[in-house]
């Protein structure tokens, strides 16, 4: 199937489900597709921990879970599922290259290394950071290497790892957002996770300046997002705004069992001052501004003091606390399983992301390939764009 009729017919599904993903139900007590869809709100609340446990950490088993209560649902399962890139073994160029890499990451960049192809043109590194992508590709294609960074102190510390390898790796201090001068014509652009406008820079500017080759694997999607994300291909017609784009990149690797607590105590503790905000002003959720680490170290009490008084609300009474308390953690218990349809969602909409940045090559004369470049257990940002031009 071409890139644009993939694109169109998950654009159909996704538009045709929005209601199911769009709500956020931290923010609204019942999302309005409970009420459309009753069966699956109590069915979900129903859910144990492990029933949940096991739907949160496997979308494929959520979606066909979901399927039963939204029949077309099930078409999402072959739209999203991408193709694994045929990885070729790394030549050999010691280990030197990979000094000061932490494992995951290293891994990371040695799987995306192994999936891009040598177009046998010079790399443009962007936003490379210390160059340890650029500079395994500089051995393993024996190319010479531009590495673009705007972190003055990062590329001083890749040129010294450069000179330890003895690789032909340059590194120029500049604003990827801003310069005009990069990449430029018949390069090979690569990009491992750069966030946001920097991948989408990448791909306008380097269409429009002659890139032969692209390879990217696009991140954070939502960085330079105003109100609303502006397609860069043409003829869509699905509206996203900044926190649907952000949606796409929650999925995060397995945390371990001591960070999960943890997360769920600050969420839990967050809708209980939730809960007390709307009993004491009257009015629905409203955001509040992000809270500092330390004030999650003491009991709730003392969180709910503090917050109370950053909000400008009256401080609780000590003997309240405790029923705010379980207040947040039924709310949480609630929240956690009325969200799973809007996570079985998530890997939809950043496959109709990259898709969009596919198309948009597509528009312009490059022939594309989406596919994976390792699995989702080491990062969940595992899809590579690569698009070349015969030209």
């Amino acid at each position: 199937m071409r890139s644009g009729e993939r694109q169109r017919q998950l654009e159909d599904l996704l538009r045709h489900y929005r209601d199911c993903w769009h709500p956020q139900p931290f923010r609204e007590l019942q999302p309005d597709w409970c009420l459309a869809y009753p069966a699956l709100s109590a069915d979900l609340l129903a859910l144990d921990q492990a029933q949940f446990d096991a739907l949160s950490a496997d979308n494929d088993a959520a979606l066909v879970w979901l399927a039963s209560y939204l029949p077309e649902i099930d078409a999402l399962r072959s739209l999203i599922r991408v193709a694994p890139a045929a990885a070729v073994p790394p030549s050999p160029v010691g280990e030197r290259w990979a000094w000061e890499i932490p494992g995951r990451k290293r891994a990371q960049i040695e799987a995306f290394a192994g999936s891009a192809r040598c177009s046998g043109q010079p790399v443009i590194d962007w936003c490379g950071g210390k160059g340890h992508l650029g500079r395994l590709l500089a051995g393993q294609w024996e190319q010479p290497v531009h590495t673009l960074e705007i972190d003055a102190v990062l590329c001083a510390e890749g040129e010294r790892l450069s000179l330890r390898q003895r690789a032909e790796q340059h590194f120029i201090v500049a604003d990827a957002l801003a310069t005009m001068d990069w990449p430029q014509r018949g390069q090979h652009a690569v990009a491992l996770h750069a966030c946001g406008e920097l991948h989408r820079r990448l791909l306008r500017q380097g269409a429009a300046q002659g890139v032969r080759r692209f390879d990217v694997a696009p991140c954070c999607y939502h960085r330079g997002v105003g109100d609303f994300y502006q397609p860069l291909s043409s003829g869509s017609a699905l509206a996203l705004t900044r926190d649907d784009v952000r949606l796409a990149v929650t999925e995060t690797v397995t945390a371990s069992p001591r960070l999960a607590r943890r997360r769920d105590r600050e969420m839990a503790w967050k809708l209980g001052f939730d809960a007390y905000r709307r009993a004491s002003s009257d009015a629905g959720y409203r955001t509040f501004r992000s809270v500092p680490a330390a004030w999650f170290a003491d009991d709730f009490s003392g969180f709910l003091q503090q917050m109370a008084v950053r909000e400008g609300l009256p401080a609780p009474l000590a003997a309240n606390c405790a029923q705010w308390e379980v207040a947040g953690w039924r709310r949480q218990h609630e929240v956690m399983r009325l969200s799973l349809p809007r996570q079985a969602f998530r890997r939809a909409l950043e496959i109709w992301l990259v898709l969009d940045l596919a198309v948009y090559l597509e528009e312009l004369g490059y022939a594309v390939n989406l596919q994976s470049f390792c699995a989702q257990r080491l990062t969940p940002r595992n899809l590579l764009i690569s698009a070349e031009r015969a030209d």
